[in-house]
């Protein structure tokens, strides 16, 4: 499992769906910034090159209309994320631009890995013993039924 699926589904055990969806959100839209700003300020334009052939593709989508197609890979992962966070870098992105559609893109993937860490909080909660019914509550079928949805999205 990626390291930010981790982190946000301790944030929903920890803090709750909602206080834990937002401190996720607002983490990771942080951490994405600093990159973005780092690989600009480091590599540069000539990085781009490096990436080859998806990179290149990638590049161009942005280029022609960098909220949309920011927005989307945020929603839908189609590249994997260390390009949607480098690339837009080299490629010329304004930073608001940049920042809002991380926000946007990532908040419904966080909101359903946070709602699945308080239905595991409140299953512990009661003090019951972990067994299927216990784990099948209407907050983890919730969350389950969004991950599918975010799922479907990606087929075209």
């Amino acid at each position: 499992m990626p390291g930010a699926v981790i982190l946000t589904l301790s944030g929903g055990f920890l803090f709750g769906a909602l206080l834990g969806t937002l401190l996720s959100v607002v983490g990771a839209t942080c951490g994405a910034v600093l990159v973005f700003l780092f690989a600009r300020a480091i590599f540069g334009e000539a990085a781009l090159d490096r990436f080859g052939e998806r990179g290149r593709r990638l590049a161009e989508g942005i280029r022609r209309n960098a909220w949309s197609y920011l927005l989307v890979l945020r929603l839908v992962p189609l590249f994997p994320f260390f390009l949607v966070n480098l690339v837009p870098a080299f490629v010329g992105v304004r930073l608001p631009v940049y920042a809002l559609t991380t926000l946007f893109g990532i908040l419904p993937g966080t909101a359903v890995f946070s709602l699945s860490g308080a239905g595991l909080g409140s299953v512990l909660d009661t003090g019951g013993a972990l067994d299927l019914r216990s784990i099948l509550t209407p907050q983890i079928i919730g969350a389950l039924v969004g991950l599918a949805a975010l799922a479907l999205a990606a087929i075209p």
